[in-house]
């Protein structure tokens, strides 16, 4: 039995690359890159996998109402409140083969190795693959983990529909029985675990453009989802003078202007994106009479986020180009400081394997968002090239995934010695 604190170099970085490349053929795209959506077929097959090899590390598979997966090694004491590494299996309909799944198998890569050297820590210690956390097939995202926090209502999150109008709940079923046909066992309610910790790339390029592997991440922007409508009145698109019309995608343009305006007097770390815009009746030859879009509005300040709703509150309540608006809310997560003691342990940590890296706030939400609201949580962030993610180039060094997954099991060990 070896148990020490740089537990990390026993890490078989092989075999975990390994796995990050085998994890990445669940749901390949032809062209490069992962369409692996939540709950669809790939994503069962990946949750299986995942349960396979931990199964055979001797770690015990559970899953909950919503569908997160739990990998448990038992601890001296199994009565304590486990220990949770987690992130994400599913991914963007186009993205890349290490958003939320890197961190997954960083998971696996600890319990392997605390299975090879023999160590029982005193806690237990489960990896959890979270449900949906993108979002992509079932908007909003993350909601396994804000279940799982308290903070989201199961009917809510059954009753949402994707593109094609299947329910998360009809989704779910097959996700279930599958997981239960392979020895998973149901745990009907949550529970409080003794911390969190999650491994993700950075999807952005601070650590690469600084040439440096991986950080801590300080926290979470808070994040604002909307969805605004504007009502014209459609026509013909040749007989109708321009002063005479109520064009909703004119409407949306000139909105749009003020809406940028806006954010961009509250300085420069606002993050304002329109994901979606749709026109109706959706015709060359037509007079737009009705635009929908959304907006995605991020800061790390909560009091920001708050003074930035009323502002759009007020813009929504005005009409443009003659057309009337209507906004609507759909998701609002605030943002969220790390744990100082975690931050701390794995920062050193971090410098036994390479140079001191700045700390991050992340721009992207992640599950730990939620699970900060719970227990003590911090995240580790991975450098990828350029900074591209949700994208089939997103690209991360194994050399540079190694230094964060040993980083992390030495965390682990300190953490759930005791």
């Amino acid at each position: 039995m070896q148990q020490h604190s740089t537990l990390g170099r026993e890490v078989d970085i092989d075999r975990f690359w390994q796995d990050v490349q085998t994890q990445a053929r669940i749901g390949a795209l032809p062209e490069g890159g992962l369409g692996r959506l939540a709950l669809d077929e790939s994503d069962i097959e990946a949750r299986l996998w995942l349960m396979q090899e931990a199964a055979s590390l001797g770690a015990s598979a559970f899953h909950d109402p919503i569908g997160n997966l739990y990998l448990r090694r038992e601890g001296r004491s199994p009565e304590l409140p486990p220990l949770l590494i987690g992130s994400h299996l599913d991914s963007q309909p186009r993205g890349g083969i290490y958003d939320g799944a890197l961190g997954v198998i960083a998971g696996l890569a600890v319990l392997r190795t605390l299975h090879e050297q023999d160590i029982t820590l005193e806690c237990p210690v489960e990896v959890v693959s979270w449900t949906n956390e993108e979002g992509a097939r079932f908007a909003p995202g993350t909601p396994g983990s804000a279940w799982f926090a308290g903070v989201r209502d199961i009917a809510a999150i059954m009753a949402s529909r994707d593109d094609a109008g299947v329910s998360f709940e009809q989704a779910l079923a097959p996700c279930l029985e599958a997981m239960e046909a392979r020895g998973s066992t149901k745990r009907e309610t949550p529970f409080s675990p003794s911390a969190y910790l999650e491994l993700h790339i950075e999807q952005g390029p601070v650590l690469d453009a600084g040439q440096l592997p991986a950080c801590v991440v300080v926290g979470i922007q808070g994040v604002n989802w909307y969805r605004f409508r504007l009502q014209g009145r459609a026509n013909h698109a040749g007989t109708t003078p321009m002063d005479m019309r109520r064009d909703a995608v004119m409407g949306a343009h000139a909105l749009i202007r003020e809406l940028e305006n806006c954010v961009n007097r509250r300085g420069s770390q606002v993050r304002f994106t329109i994901g979606k815009f749709s026109v109706a009746p959706d015709s060359i030859n037509t007079i737009a009479d009705e635009v929908t879009f959304t907006v995605d509005l991020r800061h790390p300040d909560g009091s920001v986020l708050a003074a930035i709703d009323d502002d759009f509150a007020a813009l929504a309540a005005t009409h443009w180009q003659g057309c009337p608006a209507t906004l609507e809310r759909l998701s609002s997560i605030a943002p969220v400081t790390f744990d100082s003691a975690i931050l701390a342990s794995l920062e050193q940590k971090l410098e036994t394997y390479a140079t001191k890296a700045p700390r991050l706030v992340s721009g992207a939400f992640h599950d730990a968002i939620h699970l900060a609201n719970l227990c003590p949580a911090a995240m580790l962030f991975v450098a990828c090239r350029d900074g591209i993610s949700h994208h089939p180039d997103e690209h991360v060094e194994k050399d540079d995934a190694a230094v964060a997954v040993r980083t992390l099991t030495d965390t682990v060990l300190e953490l759930a010695q005791g």
